[in-house]
């Protein structure tokens, strides 16, 4: 008797009509054939042997570059159950549409069957999910973000406790685009795309969207979040989680070199991009890496944002739309100071300055997390790390300080729900404009973020000994609009403070948003920052909170009454501390 898995296979390839069916073993041996495979099909090349052994440079469709949020859906039978701030499609509408898509879709090709554990194999909190895909590149890259083949397909034995994933590339029509997920069956389906994050169903649409309503049924949380280590000179490891929009540095923070590594402080990565968390025995919420493998953009990574990451990446990696170097290495903008002659651009044409960028400006690096010098001892523990902090921020040119620690649970959520990021000339052509992105799960919450705020709030009643909460902002600019705080390694002297905190130590004055740090608490030996910079960095103007609170009471109301209510509370106590301040005699 066939088991519940098989039998979907063969559903699916009744209706899609592959020529073959391959079962992935992960086996290093199959790795080399896909390989192969790709470059036998003439969009992947083979990099230098000698400086990038193992190295693979993949060119997608011009039209295929990105994640595509506006053919996303999530697709419940009740429209309120995705919420507003999520495209929505009834199931069977989604079924009729991108089945009738599907139907023959992978006629003379091979349909690849990719059972995959997330997180560590040995932990109770992984899941295991299949995709069924017609690239040989979704395989490749499921290789190195996840524990796949015969691992998962052991653990999985004749069990129906997976998420089915299909995917096809169809032809790569962006008018026949769609990535579905069927929340309430655990089921995505994508057409269209054969691009990181709507072709590797594990990503996003299994570890964040499906896994958090999964999260929110069982009481569990899956989060947007790096996961991190500060080691301390007495060899204590503090954990910490933290989210952030794009662009604004996240996986630089979780492989960060310590500025302060002379002092005794090191950071370890255990993840850069998801979390998922489960309160553990002792009390407190222990966090796992899903993935197996980093996916990072490319442009902007160097030797000063992230030596962690340049020096993992010289060796089995699958660098996609990159520029290439006459000595066949990857190229992009950002990486030094400008591209060798004789560089060809990633849409395969000789790069001349003028027509365009080298390097797509979201092209991509996928690395083994196990290769990057800062990896966690702990990286893999199947009971997870405990998590003593969150951590939220954005980018924000005046109003946020560079770090304050929210009073409690409740307040912190409230800050996490409220975070924004501003635009930059890369996002946008609209420079400052504020995107809101609570918690950074805006283009990932499988369901509506109400709810989700909801959760948020009552897992503070089951945590013992919950996180506390803090909000960071790397980005102030002063007057001349130069950035006040000098980022990347330096970030660890707020970490520290963090701990700081945490441990009942480091100094702060409480103001209307939190407890903003003294202008003396932050350690700052060997960095050139005076004390006029410091205390413009950790001001905190009412006038400018005044219009933030305005601003976000507007975003809440998009929610309507389902915003929970200590939310609300939150919203009027910040307004009413606010007023207070401005009124206060001076």
């Amino acid at each position: 008797m066939s088991t519940p898995l098989e039998q979907w296979v063969e559903s699916v390839a009744r209706m899609t009509c592959p020529e073959q069916i391959v079962w992935c073993d992960g086996s290093e041996e199959e790795a080399a054939r896909i390989q192969q495979q790709l470059i036998s099909e003439g969009h992947t090349l083979q990099l230098n042997e000698k400086t990038y052994p193992n190295c693979l440079l993949h060119r997608s469709d011009p039209s295929d570059v990105a994640r595509t949020e506006k053919v996303t859906f999530i697709c419940t039978q009740d429209k309120e159950n995705a919420g507003p701030t999520n495209n929505w499609m009834p199931p069977a509408e989604a079924k009729k549409t991108l089945g009738g898509l599907f139907t023959g879709s992978m006629k003379g090709r091979t349909m690849y069957v990719i059972p995959y554990i997330l997180g560590p194999a040995a932990s109770s909190q992984s899941r295991i999910g299949v995709e069924l895909t017609d690239s040989a590149y979704v395989v490749a890259s499921v290789k190195v973000m996840a524990r796949m083949g015969k691992i998962a397909l052991d653990r999985l034995g004749s069990s129906s406790d997976f998420v089915p994933g299909l995917h096809s590339l169809g032809d790569l029509n962006p008018s026949r685009r769609y990535i579905a997920h069927f929340p309430e069956e655990k089921l995505i389906w994508s057409i269209g795309s054969g691009y990181g994050g709507n072709a590797l169903l594990g990503k996003k649409c299994f570890a964040l969207r499906i896994a958090s309503w999964m999260a929110r049924e069982q009481g569990w949380m899956a989060e947007h979040m790096l996961i991190l280590g500060l080691e301390a000179p007495s060899g204590k490891v503090t954990y910490m989680a933290a989210a952030f929009p794009s662009a604004c540095g996240k996986t630089n923070l979780a492989m960060m070199v310590s500025a302060l590594e002379n002092q005794g402080y090191r950071v370890w990565t255990v993840g850069d991009d998801i979390a998922w968390l489960q309160v553990g025995p002792d009390g407190y919420l222990h966090a796992i890496n899903p993935e197996a493998g980093f996916f990072g953009v490319a442009p902007g990574t160097n030797e000063k944002t992230n030596p962690n990451v340049m020096t993992a990446l010289r060796k089995n990696t699958i660098f996609t739309n990159t520029g290439l170097t006459s000595r066949n290495e990857p190229w992009w903008e950002g990486m030094n100071d400008k591209p060798p002659a004789g560089t060809i651009d990633w849409q395969g044409r000789v790069w001349t300055g003028s027509n365009g960028p080298a390097a797509q400006p979201n092209s991509r690096y996928t690395v083994p997390a196990h290769q990057a010098p800062s990896i966690s001892p702990r990286w893999e523990d199947p009971t997870g790390v405990p998590i003593s902090a969150f951590i939220f921020g954005g980018r924000r040119a005046r109003l946020a300080p560079l770090v304050y620690e929210a009073t409690n649970w409740q307040h912190g959520v409230y800050v996490a729900a409220t975070m924004a990021s501003e635009t930059t000339a890369a996002a946008t052509e609209a420079v400052g404009v504020t995107r809101r992105d609570p918690m950074a799960m805006l283009p990932f919450c499988g369901y509506n973020m109400a709810d989700y705020f909801g959760h948020w709030l009552d897992m503070g009643t089951r945590i013992p000994h919950p996180p506390k909460i803090f909000h960071v902002n790397w980005f102030r600019k002063g007057a001349d609009g130069k950035f006040l705080w000098p980022g990347y390694g330096e970030n660890v002297r707020v970490l520290k403070w963090i701990m700081e905190r945490i441990e009942g130590q480091g100094a702060a004055t409480e103001t209307p948003i939190g407890f903003v740090p003294t202008s003396n608490a932050l350690t700052l030996d060997g960095l050139d920052v005076s004390r006029a910079t410091m205390e413009e960095l950790l001001r905190v103007d009412p006038a400018d909170w005044t219009r933030e609170h305005a601003d976000t009471g507007k975003f809440f109301q998009e929610f309507g009454s389902r915003l929970p209510e200590a939310i609300r509370e939150e919203h009027k106590r910040l307004g009413e501390r606010l007023q207070r301040v401005a009124v206060a005699p001076k």
